[in-house]
Parts: structure tokens; sequence; C-alpha cells
């Protein structure tokens, strides 16, 4: 099978979608594999290093797109890359499609584009495992960036995540206890921080105050206990998903507008839209902004900062996946990898999302039927 890697054109966006070590293991299996020059070279990974894994050196996008039949990349696709795809043609990337524009959507749908999410793929245990990777970088880096932002000179309260004697150590409150949140707490509490951790499932605050060894308090989602938690925070780390929808603001304006001058927020759930009722999506060159005297980091493509750990991660996530695909072709792969069925957004001109085509008021089809209906019309 040909696949393409392209390189991507959205700002600041520095992951690259597979890493020469995944380009070795479909080449390996006697796949073709498409490199767009220069797509990992802000991840310092070489166009050399690339075709000594046996990939084959492209210089546009569009000559990319036309000889692969699967097509990856990190950012979503834009509407220009879209145009340039042929029907039953298979992209796979993060989609985000609790923000996406509808445009973006009833393109891949006339053009009959395949997509798949990567924020929606599951593994046997029913786990999002391409996401809790990102999930997990995203974790770390919100406490390095809530520690950065609290020092006076970029605008924070000019305190320490941690204590010395005699000064208590800054609280910080953690919306979300999946696998952002549980991380986040990891990090904070190392940092000798004092933490807590709000979530609506009873059950998953037990196993991390087990986790933590009681060293964290916990709290249900309620409006009366959020409010109260973010009144009294230094720090406040959005961690709230919703698979394939978008993220419920948690803290209104009003809460924020409560808030102590100089604390920061860092909404990781913006790339769901946000739970924080005055976030907007911010970038890598300009991260934060200022709102009733409170910092708010809102970067979306959050683990691009680290782009080559990211990129790393990515790839040995998805190569299961993608050698399936590869090997059985796009359409039995779908219905032999029941996890990677469960990241396809759009297939032969439907969504089969049905949260996707809710939000998005599109057609929905169930994907056993989509692909049942394709392979009837090619016998």
């Amino acid at each position: 099978m040909n696949i393409g890697i392209l390189k991507e054109d959205m700002m600041n966006e520095k992951r690259v979608a597979l890493t020469p070590a995944g380009v070795r293991s479909l080449t390996a299996a006697g796949h073709t594999v498409y490199v767009h020059q220069q797509a990992g070279s802000q991840s310092l990974f070489t166009d050399a290093e690339y075709q000594s894994a046996g990939g084959t050196l492209v210089f546009s996008a569009d000559e990319i797109i036309r000889r692969s039949s699967v097509v990856l990349k990190v950012s979503p696709p834009t509407e220009e890359e879209l145009v340039r795809f042929e029907e039953g043609q298979l992209v796979c990337s993060f989609l985000n499609f609790g923000m996406s524009n509808r445009k973006i959507v009833e393109t891949l749908l006339k053009r009959k584009v395949t997509s798949v999410a990567y924020e929606l793929i599951e593994n046997a245990r029913g786990e999002l495992t391409v996401l809790q990777v990102m999930s997990e970088i995203a974790g770390q880096l919100s406490m390095q960036i809530a520690g950065h932002y609290l020092q006076a000179r970029d605008g924070g309260r000019g305190i320490l995540l941690g204590s010395i004697p005699g000064i208590a150590p800054a609280s910080v409150v953690i919306l979300g206890a999946g696998t952002v949140g549980s991380t986040a707490a990891r990090v904070a509490l190392g940092m000798g921080a004092s933490v807590t951790v709000l979530d609506r499932d009873l059950s998953r605050l037990r196993e991390l105050e087990h986790l933590f060894q009681w060293k964290i308090a916990t709290g249900i989602v309620t409006e009366f206990h959020v409010a109260r938690a973010v009144h009294h925070a230094d720090v406040l780390i959005g961690a709230v998903l919703v698979k394939g929808a978008r993220a419920p603001y948690l803290v209104t304006e009003a809460m924020v507008k409560q808030m102590k001058p100089g604390s920061v927020i860092v909404d990781v759930s913006i790339d769901q839209g946000g739970c924080v009722q005055t976030s907007r999506p911010t970038t890598l060159t300009d991260p934060v902004f200022k709102k009733y005297e409170v910092v708010h980091y809102c970067v979306p493509n959050i683990t691009s900062v680290v782009p080559r750990t990211a990129s790393t991660g990515l790839t040995n996530a998805v190569l299961p996946y993608l050698q399936a695909v590869a090997d059985a072709g796009i359409e039995r792969a779908l219905v032999e990898v029941r996890g990677l069925a469960q990241g396809v957004c759009t297939f032969d001109g439907y969504s089969v999302q049905p949260g996707i085509s809710k939000a998005l008021g599109v057609q929905y089809k169930e994907l056993a039927r989509s692909i049942r209906s394709v392979s009837e019309s090619m016998n």
C-alpha cells in the first residue's frame, strides 16, 4: 500500500505524523511510504533519516496526496488539502470535530474521503489509546507551563508551585480526573503543590486518592464545588474530555472574575472548545492573554512544544493500526480492528459518528452498513 506523510502547514505545528522508525516498520513489510520534504525537520528528523528508513522523498503536498491511498497528518486537514483528495482515500489525523469548521466535514463527505480521528481510536480495553499518549504529555506540560506563568515577570502572582518553610504551597485545582488530570496531579505533587482534583466520577476520584496515597483532595463536580475551588486556586488546569463532543463550560465567567489576580488557567480542553467560559484558542507564538487579571494559556496543540517526544509517542500509538490498514486494506481493517473503526468519522459520503452528525447537522449512517453498501456495489 502507498502511504503519504504530509508536512504540517498549521501555524506552530511542529509535530510530524510518523517518525523514521515508523517508516522503517512499514517499508520493511513491503509498503511504500512517501515523505513530504522537511516534514520532520521541526521534530529534528532529517530527510536523510527518512530515506535511510526506506521512505521516498516527495517535494509537494499535491504529489503526496495523488500517490497515496492513506495520507497521514497531525493537525486537521485543511479545505485546500481536502479538495485534492479522491473518493476512497483515507486521511488520518487529529480532527477535533468539537471545534471543527462545518465546511471541512462537508468537503470530506462531498469527496467521499474516509477520515479517522486519532482522538477517537480505542484499544481492546476501550481506552482512547492515541489520545492517551498526547494527554500524558499535555498533563506534564500543563504544570511546567503553570509554574512558568506564575512568575511575576510573566504576569503571574509571583509565587512558587511548591513551598518553603513558613510559606504555604500554591493551590492547584484540576478539573477532570482522566489522563491529563491524573498526570498533572502527579507532577504538581512532585513539585510540592497543594492539589485538588474534581470530577463527576466518584470511582475515578477514589482511584486517584489510592494512587496518590491520600495526598490530594478530591471533589465532585457541581457548580458549588467548582466555584469554591476556583476561588481559592492559584492554578486551574482544565482537563475535561467528552469523547467526540465539545467540552462543557464548568467554569463560568463570573467564577473567573472571583479568582486571585495573577492566578493562571491552563485550559487543556481548548482542543474540544475549552471548559472555561473565558478561554479562547491561542498559539505557541502568542500563548497567553489576561482576562480579569487572570493569565489564560489556551494553546490547542500544546504538545507541539515538545515535538520530538510527541511525534515519537504518536508513532508508537498509531503504528499498529496503520500496519493493519496497510496489510489488510482500508475496508477489511475497519471491519477487523474494532478500535480503529471507533475512530472513523466519515466513510463513503456519510458521517458515521452520531455525535458529529448531531452537532453539525449532517447525515448519519452506521459504519457497518456503509462498508456493506460499498462492498455490495463492488461485487
